[in-house]
């Protein structure tokens, strides 16, 4: 099946989809003593430890992601401490909990049962103090591992069919998903998790670099056989999911430096057994590109989906002033982030709200959103403590900076349902629905559309995370009644289909106690 074969990815979507009927029907338990580790360990291979000490940037969260790109302008090559400032706070341990028997370990970004099955690896040239060479990023012990000595970003910038970010990137940092560290909870649904998960990853990654001053720009269009090899992946349980462009130099990589052999490097077995499920498989492989050809008509024509214009009642946004909004830097929000367990139900106001918006929404670099600012997904919200703004469903005019009132009136009850019957979308001020207009993008892009749908959901909610806890408020991801969520919004939602959902709002104290680790240094 090839990935302009659409009825894969409606076959995917609809059998993975959640109702009353699918959920209650679902016999699944979780096995704790089968859990997956959270981490990819290569026992053989010595680490090379990063940088612990790092100081901030200084720029605030909320103009760092805020800020759509970074001119690529001369040389700019990150060095190894700039590398570990990203690593970390993108995917490094920011937090641990612990419990009877040892302890959680939690990320700077969340991730969906905080199962954390996104790896990262970099495939680089010679840097500041880090040889050429692709190398796996080890969380647990924030060190990097040598798979490959030498230079093979050729390799990365002939799959991604010579995408000029790629090209002249000093540094690619390749985004995973690991099927089984997911699936132990999730099932088949994992495959929409990697979208979400590496796309929170991604938010932080992508605010990282704009602190910086270093270019970066996602790339979903690539050969997924070169880069699944030249990592060395067993593709039944791990495969690549994204690549981001970090940097810009002006020549060309050189050719590799040999043939890309299999490495049969040892790892440790994630858990006792794993469960397949070839739903998960069967959707990546027909989102797969196979030629050269296939990565050029991925970044061919953008697509654009013009929105109806307004027929009700429309509010317009008031974000704070750039002199009222939080300067709290970048690396302060993603400390302080987490997934709030509980919401206090008290009032936002819309001045907060509309900084969210404003801020998180302004465009994504990457090589599927052309021109810049382009979206896949459409916001909707289900508005129920906003001072300011009436109780009720709306819909947000990004290119207007306005609101549109589809419904007045209070649907916690509503918003517990579409949450699946959890509480946190009922007590937040705001639930904030992507809903896409799933045809035109598969028409489009193919089966590898859905992969860019749900990373496109993934970094707008990783985003409204960081707003939301730049201005000290909180913030969680959730899952949902596939259809009720579209039934609900329609007719305006009509046709679209529900692929990501946040809630915002005041967080209640926990009584859990959380570590903070500030720094690798801690």
């Amino acid at each position: 099946m090839t990935n302009r074969d659409r009825q894969a990815a409606w076959t995917y979507h609809d059998g993975t989809k959640h109702s009353q009927q699918s959920v209650r029907a679902n016999p699944h338990y979780l096995d704790f003593a089968n859990q997956p580790s959270p981490f990819k360990i290569y026992p053989t291979l010595s680490s090379l430890s990063l940088p612990r000490e790092m100081g901030q940037t200084g720029i605030a969260a909320l103009s760092a992601i805020a800020q759509t790109k970074v001119a690529a302008e001369g040389a700019v090559t990150p060095d190894l401490k700039s590398l570990a400032q990203i690593l970390y706070f993108s995917a490094g341990i920011t937090k641990r909990r612990p419990y009877p028997g040892g302890e959680i370990f939690f990320r700077a970004a969340s991730c969906t049962g905080a199962l954390y099955e996104i790896e990262l690896y970099l495939v680089c040239g010679d840097l500041p103090d880090l040889e050429a060479g692709v190398y796996h990023f080890g969380v647990g012990d924030f060190g990097l591992r040598k798979l490959r000595a030498g230079d093979y970003r050729q390799v990365l910038a002939h799959a991604s069919g010579a995408e000029p970010a790629v090209s002249h990137a000093p540094v690619t940092i390749i985004c995973t998903g690991t099927y089984w560290r997911n699936a132990w909870k999730y099932q088949a649904r994992t495959y929409r998790h990697f979208g979400w998960d590496n796309g929170t990853i991604l938010a932080n990654l992508l605010a990282l670099c704009t602190a910086l001053r270093l270019p970066a720009r996602v790339v979903c269009g690539f050969l997924d056989t070169e880069v699944n090899r030249l990592l060395d992946l067993e593709t039944e349980r791990e495969v690549a999911f994204s690549l981001v462009a970090v940097g810009h130099v002006a020549d060309l990589p050189p050719a590799p430096p040999s043939a890309i052999h299999p490495l049969e490097l040892e790892t440790v077995p994630s858990s006792g057994t794993e469960v397949d499920y070839p739903a998960m498989q069967e959707m990546h492989e027909a989102s797969s590109l196979r030629s050269v050809a296939e990565v050029a008509e991925w970044r061919g024509r953008p697509l654009l989906i013009e929105p109806p214009a307004p027929t009700g009642v429309t509010v317009p946004l008031q974000p704070l002033s750039q002199k009222a909004m939080s300067l709290d830097p970048i690396e302060q929000a993603i400390l302080r982030r987490g997934s709030t367990r509980k919401f206090t139900q008290e009032s936002i106001t819309f001045a907060q709200l509309s900084t969210m918006l404003c801020r998180a929404t302004r465009g994504i670099p990457a090589d599927f959103l052309h021109p810049l600012g382009t979206h896949l997904n459409d916001t909707y919200l289900l508005v129920h403590a906003v001072e300011g703004l009436a109780p009720g469903a709306y819909v947000f005019h990004r290119r207007l900076g306005v609101l549109e009132c589809l419904k007045r009136g209070s649907f916690r009850s509503e918003a517990y349902h579409l949450g699946l019957e959890q509480e946190l979308p009922a007590q937040a001020s705001v639930a904030v629905f992507f809903l896409a207009d799933l045809r035109s993008v598969l028409e489009r892009f193919g089966n590898r559309g859905y992969r860019a749908v749900q990373l496109e959901a993934g970094i707008l909610g990783g985003k409204l995370y960081l707003a939301a806890y730049a201005q000290r408020l909180g913030a969680t991801g959730l899952t949902f009644y596939d259809d009720d969520v579209t039934e609900f919004f329609s007719p305006h939602a009509k046709g679209k289909s529900a692929i990501f959902l946040m809630a915002l709002g005041k967080s209640a104290k926990q009584k859990q106690q959380l570590v903070s680790l500030g720094s690798p240094s801690a």
